[in-house]
């Protein structure tokens, strides 16, 4: 029904015609009011009894809905219906009584004014819209977090295509209110879209770029929700907490949320760190600096000493039958401790750190584990510890990367090695104390 035709049959209809608004006024003139006065005590009475209908109304028909899906929820297994509550379902559709009552009563109350009577229709049928849309965003809504409960779909990006179907929603309610208010035929605003086509592509730029952008994360399966990324160049580093059509929220480390677009996970680049999580098992890639000065040859009489370490005597003693055989095939001079081949300290720690890190309760022993060398810099020289821990938690995780590191920097000791550090005040003062100490001696 088009809302100029009911305007105009309310308007060719004698003036307070409508019986159950004409006793007031009937009232009021008879006790003295001049006409005009009366008509709008009339309308503020009419007024205020339609509004007190409606919202006792609509405060009843929500509490018996309200009760009625929480009679439902707690009675069955569906999670649906207590969804549906969340989401205001009921509250949208005890709009429907009041809404209807609304209407119908806008002719009695407004019988004086018959001018207001069409723009008031008009608000009707546009707040009816909103309420039917609303209603089925809040079925929609409700789905999804019945889906969200299901294995598959729990880290998935579901709200951008909500955030889609939300949109399509709105455009044919925009759509049906245009038709309805102009009288004019849907195509003539579909044509009137087009034709600003570009402006809206500009409008809607991020929109569109954000929903191609939740489809190809979705379909490559690049993020998920409760992934952890990082992306420094916009100071994100942490958990997925959401992806919509236009935003991915991140709680970084330290509890803030960073926002940035959704297009920009497949416009730049992002380190996701779900492969170390699904692989059991987290890296530490660390050095321990040997003082260069500090590595020297074993001796022969040592051996028995470090012997006694645990995890190094099968090793020596395969080790030294190796290189006594080599030095009497090439008759190396042994009373030099140069010629030919020798066991070193920072040799035998190596292998002690490698033997330690297989033994570790803590490390992962299906993925690769090594010790190696890295070439020496003016810090000395570094023993780099690459390995995995055989757990991705990061409480445990820190706490088996300082034990082991605990471990060998303690051990370093007992194989006469020193580890690298830049001098401190009391070091200089050491030298310069020792060095005032030698002049004095000398001066003496």
């Amino acid at each position: 029904m088009k809302l100029n035709e009911e305007v105009l049959e309310m308007n060719n209809e004698p003036t307070r015609t409508m019986e159950i608004g004409r006793w007031t006024y009937d009232w009021l003139v008879g006790m003295g009011f001049s006409d005009a006065f009366a008509s709008y005590l009339n309308l503020i009475v009419l007024l205020c009894v339609v509004v007190i209908l409606i919202y006792s109304v609509q405060f009843f028909v929500r509490a018996a809905l309200k009760k009625a899906f929480q009679k439902i929820t707690n009675s069955s297994s569906l999670s649906f219906f207590g969804y549906l509550t969340k989401n205001r379902f009921p509250h949208f559709l005890a709009l429907i009584a009041p809404l209807s009552l609304a209407k119908n009563s806008i002719p009695i109350v407004f019988a004086d004014f018959p001018a207001w009577i069409g723009p008031l229709n008009a608000l009707t049928e546009i707040y009816m819209v909103f309420m039917i849309v609303w209603m089925l965003m809040s079925l929609l809504k409700s789905g999804l977090d019945v889906l969200k409960e299901k294995e598959p779909f729990r880290d998935k990006p579901m709200e951008s295509y909500l955030q889609v179907i939300q949109i399509i929603f709105f455009l044919f309610g925009a759509v049906y209110l245009f038709s309805t208010l102009t009288g004019k035929s849907p195509m003539v605003f579909f044509g009137a879209m087009g034709a600003a086509s570009a402006v809206l592509l500009l409008m809607f730029k991020d929109t569109i770029m954000g929903f191609v952008a939740s489809i190809q994360v979705t379909t490559n399966d690049m993020v998920r929700i409760g992934d952890w990324i990082a992306m420094p160049k916009y100071g994100a580093d942490g958990d997925v907490l959401e992806i919509n059509l236009t935003t991915v929220k991140v709680q970084n480390w330290d509890k803030t949320i960073t926002t940035i677009p959704t297009y920009t996970l497949i416009s730049d680049s992002f380190q996701n760190w779900r492969g170390m999580s699904d692989s059991g098992g987290r890296r530490i890639k660390r050095p321990i600096h040997i003082k260069q000065g500090s590595i020297r040859f074993i001796k022969d009489d040592e051996l028995d000493r470090f012997m006694q370490i645990q995890g190094l005597s099968a090793y020596i003693i395969e080790r030294q039958a190796i290189i006594q055989e080599h030095n009497e095939k090439v008759k190396a001079n042994r009373n030099i401790p140069v010629n030919g081949r020798n066991l070193t300290n920072v040799g035998l720690f190596r292998k002690y750190i490698d033997w330690y890190l297989k033994s570790h309760p803590g490390t992962h022993k299906g993925m690769t584990m090594m010790v190696r060398q890295l070439p020496t810099t003016e810090k000395g020289m570094p023993l780099e510890l690459y390995l995995f821990t055989n757990t991705v938690a990061w409480l445990e995780y820190e706490a088996i990367l300082a034990d082991i590191f605990d471990h060998l920097l303690a051990a370093v000791k007992y194989f006469d090695l020193e580890i690298f550090e830049l001098p401190t005040g009391k070091d200089l003062q050491d030298v310069n104390f020792s060095r005032a100490s030698s002049l004095s001696n000398s001066n003496n």
